[in-house]
């Protein structure tokens, strides 16, 4: 129902490692790979964070700083509802999949890239990294309605997909309508 916001899920994310691991054979310009890739990453981080995160799942997170310099995070998820357009099972996978499997491709850059000790490299791969990973955890704690403690939030997120990936669903889905907002 939203090709669109899945397509451009996966287009930065991908574009972002398929420029990195592709520079050098490329290009011989370390600050013009280092920015088209830093900014590959950060369209990634706004578009799923603000975006296709709220089409393909129902789901949006931000961070509010208040007057006493106190970090707030604040969770908004869809109600379901019969009378509005559900995102398809499938678009959820693709979103969960490339929320999960790109930090691990960050991760293993850092570890190649510190062990081929080509560390003006190692700056972009932590901000991908620390981009990466920040919108997994905000999407975890979100879709855990505001947990606070990430190791349960985990573990109620991993056996809630367990059960839903053994117990299929055959019957009609219900749409989304309104929004839960929770605070921390």
């Amino acid at each position: 129902r939203h090709p669109l916001a899945t397509f451009f899920h996966l287009f930065f994310r991908v574009s972002a490692i398929v420029t990195y691991v592709g520079c050098d054979w490329f290009s011989r310009s370390f600050v013009g790979c280092f920015v088209t890739v830093l900014l590959l990453l950060s369209f990634d981080f706004w578009s799923v964070k603000n975006v296709t995160g709220r089409l393909m799942v129902g789901l949006r997170w931000w961070n509010q700083v208040d007057e006493d310099g106190k970090s707030h995070w604040i969770f908004e998820a869809r109600k379901v509802s019969p009378n509005s357009i559900a995102a398809t099972e499938a678009e959820a996978r693709i979103f969960w999949l490339g929320l999960i499997i790109c930090p691990i491709i960050w991760i293993v850059f850092f570890f190649s890239t510190l062990f081929s000790l080509k560390l003006k490299w190692l700056a972009l791969v932590i901000a991908g990294i620390s981009l990466q990973a920040a919108n997994l955890y905000g999407y975890i704690l979100c879709k855990m309605g505001g947990e606070s403690d990430i190791s349960k939030a985990a573990a109620s997120f991993l056996s809630q997909t367990v059960f839903q990936t053994a117990c299929p669903r055959d019957f009609e889905k219900p749409g989304l309508e309104g929004l839960e907002i929770h605070k921390c």
